[in-house]
C-alpha cells in the first residue's frame, strides 16, 4: 500500500462537482484507543485500518446537522435539519487516502435514513435524539441522548459533556478530525465520498456522565464501558461533499 497522504488540517483542493452540503454544530468527538486486530475485519475491501502509535480509535460522535442541502443549496427544509450520532472508526485505502468508516449513524430522520441507505449505502439507523445546550456555575454542557426504533430498537446512549476553552489541535486531534473522505460499501463496490471544510475549531471537554450502547450495538462489546482516550468538543463546521470515487 502507498504511503498515507500527510495529516493536514487544511483540505486538498476539491476536484469536481458538488454533490451536497451541510453544517455540523455542537459537535462532540468521543474516542477509544484500540488495537487495530480488533477492527480489521470492520474495514471494506481495498481498505485498512489507519493507526497513530501503533493504536486506531472508534469514535463516538453526536451532533447537529443543520441546513442540508443538495450540491451547494439551497438548503433542504425541515429534513435538511436534524441530530445525528455516529460510530466511526479510522481507514486508509490503496492510493493512500485516509478516511472514515461508519459503523453507525443514527439520525431522527426516517426519510433521511431510507434516502442515505439506499442512495450510498451508509448504515444509517432510525433513532429517538436529543441536544441539549447549558449555562451554569460550571460553565457550559451539552446533553446528548439517543434510543434506537425500528427493527434494532433498545440501544441507547446518554453523554453529557462540560466545554473549556478553545485549544490548538495536537497530533491526535488532527489525526481523528482532519479527515476529508469516507469509504463505504454499495452494491458490491468499495466507494470513497470526498469532503471539504474549513479546520476543526476544537475546544476541550470533559465527560461528566457517559452510558452509551450505541457502540456495543455494533459489535463493539464494553468498549464505552471504561473512560475515553481522547474528548474534544467543537462549535462546528459547513463542509461540502464530491462525487464517489470507486476503489475497489
Amino acid at each position: 500500500m502507498p504511503q498515507p497522504e500527510p495529516v493536514n488540517s487544511v483540505a486538498p483542493p476539491f476536484r469536481g462537482p458538488a454533490i451536497m452540503s451541510q453544517d455540523w454544530r455542537d459537535l462532540t468527538f468521543v474516542h477509544w484507543a484500540v488495537e487495530p486486530e480488533r477492527v480489521a475485519h470492520l474495514m471494506p475491501p481495498g481498505v485498512e485500518v489507519d493507526t497513530i502509535g501503533g493504536s486506531t480509535y472508534v469514535g463516538l460522535v453526536p451532533f447537529r446537522m443543520v441546513d442540508a442541502g443538495l450540491g451547494r443549496g439551497p438548503r433542504i427544509p425541515w429534513l435538511g435539519t436534524f441530530l445525528e450520532t455516529n460510530v466511526r472508526l479510522y481507514s486508509v485505502d490503496a492510493t493512500g487516502r485516509r478516511g472514515v468508516v461508519f459503523l453507525s449513524l443514527d439520525a431522527d430522520r426516517a426519510v433521511v435514513v431510507a434516502g442515505a441507505r439506499l442512495a450510498l449505502g451508509l448504515p444509517y439507523r432510525w433513532a429517538r435524539l436529543s441536544h441539549r445546550r447549558t449555562t451554569g456555575p460550571v460553565g457550559v454542557q451539552h446533553e446528548y441522548d439517543a434510543r434506537l426504533r425500528g427493527p434494532v430498537r433498545g440501544a441507547a446512549s446518554r453523554l453529557v459533556v462540560r466545554v473549556g476553552p478553545r485549544r490548538p489541535a495536537t497530533p491526535l486531534d488532527l489525526f481523528l478530525t482532519s479527515r476529508w473522505g469516507l469509504h463505504t460499501r454499495r452494491l458490491g463496490r468499495t466507494l470513497y465520498i470526498p469532503n471539504r471544510h474549513e479546520p476543526w475549531p476544537l475546544h476541550d471537554a470533559e465527560v461528566t456522565s457517559l452510558d452509551d450502547g450505541l457502540v456495543g450495538s455494533v459489535g463493539l462489546g464494553d468498549l464505552a464501558s471504561r473512560p475515553p482516550d481522547h474528548v474534544a468538543f467543537s462549535p462546528g463546521v459547513h463542509t461540502v461533499f464530491g462525487l464517489p470515487v470507486g476503489i475497489a
